[in-house]
């Protein structure tokens, strides 16, 4: 697959590869970037996918390393306390699961001004057809950077709340399930505008070790959250939960190789780092066009249980192992290449009508274009 998409007839020794690697940066980092921007634009248009809303999540993890790797910092490693890393972030699109853009960075908590940097990048990410984006963060990412910049491209926003304290008026308090929320207007030193807060109240008894205490000597725990949106409490609060399975996310694009540690210069793992997102997005498109593909195949008549690839519902892992690991054997007669699948491989029929699918698409979009 690799030499087809080259136009190669052998790929080249991995040496040589890690030469080529070691040669790249920064610029090239935006060069990645820009191409998956293209790229998804392009399957949005095949997959008919056209949000005007969309909601992104900005989480960082941990590459421990070992050795003189520039750029390397003692940090927050809680698997691994005490020992150096690096501290890549990543924004990802809540709808589809792709990963929309960040970076590798050295071994240090973000400041509020690379977390501003990616928020403004998130409208040249996005196909046309999306008008509105909503940010979400925990509070390693709070700050009046963060907000400013979310203000100034039009974004709403929710953040966690980690350092100030807004005061909350008594009267304010209402039930709503199990739990009791409040809001309020303040401004935290140093940020140039008031901003909207709201708290999710928990009692001790019901926590389930969710937050730590806002006052030692208080028999509650507080959930405190940063919008601009609009609603009651309660509804912010329930919106910004689903930001969680973000951490899934994370866990496929470690599997796929994001905490690899190439080399001893920063820049070539700056550039690493987009190659492997950039893979991790095409297996994401990968799935989303497999879907629409099962959705187009059972418009108007039954498809078989057998012919389903049956990807959608799957981690990355799972559907490269659906559509790897098919029976099969390379022949070579009259002068070409051929993959032969057995009958009697039961994906192999829904693989086929996949490829089918891919190939139908694409001479579409060459007409298009």
């Amino acid at each position: 697959m690799v030499c087809g998409v080259l136009r190669v007839a052998v790929l080249p020794v991995v040496s040589t590869f890690w030469r080529y690697l070691t040669s790249l940066g920064i610029v090239q980092s935006a060069s990645l970037l820009r191409l998956g921007a293209a790229l998804r634009a392009k399957v949005w248009m095949l997959c008919d996918y056209q949000p005007r809303r969309v909601m992104i999540n900005i989480d960082t993890t941990v590459a421990t390393v070992y050795g003189d790797i520039e750029g390397a910092r003692k940090g927050h490693n809680t698997k691994h306390r005490g020992k150096k890393g690096l501290r890549p972030v990543l924004c990802f699109l809540e709808e589809t699961r792709e990963y929309v853009c960040g970076t590798q960075r050295r071994g240090e908590t973000i400041r509020n001004e690379e977390v501003a940097r990616q928020i403004r990048q998130f409208r040249g990410q996005m196909p046309a057809c999306v008008r509105e984006i909503h940010v979400r963060g925990d509070g390693e990412f709070i700050g009046w950077e963060s907000v400013a910049a979310c203000l100034d491209e039009g974004f709403s926003f929710t953040f966690g709340n980690k350092s100030c304290h807004p005061p909350f008026l008594d009267e304010g308090w209402y039930r709503h399930g199990e739990y009791e929320y409040n809001e309020c207007v303040y401004q935290p030193l140093g940020w140039e505008k008031p901003c909207r807060f709201v708290v999710m109240r928990i009692r001790e008894d019901q926590r389930g070790d969710r937050q730590l205490k806002l006052l030692e000597f208080e028999t509650y725990l507080y959930r405190i959250f940063a919008t601009n949106e609009k609603g009651r409490a309660h509804q912010i609060v329930e919106k910004y939960d689903p930001r969680a399975d973000v951490e899934n996310l994370i866990g496929d694009a470690q599997r796929e190789g994001v905490l690899a540690i190439p080399s001893k210069k920063f820049q070539a793992h700056h550039a690493f780092f987009q190659i492997v997102m950039l893979g991790y997005n095409l297996w994401r498109w990968m799935k989303l066009l497999a879907g629409h593909a099962e959705r187009e195949n059972q418009a108007g008549r039954e498809v078989p249980e057998r012919q389903q690839i049956g990807m959608p519902e799957h981690t990355l892992r799972i559907a490269r192992l659906k559509m790897l690991y098919v029976a099969a054997k390379i022949s070579f007669h009259g002068n070409r290449d051929e993959v032969l699948y057995s009958m009697h491989e039961q994906r192999a029929a829904g693989l086929m009508n996949f490829l089918g699918y891919l190939d139908r698409r694409r001479k579409e979009a060459r007409v298009a274009a």
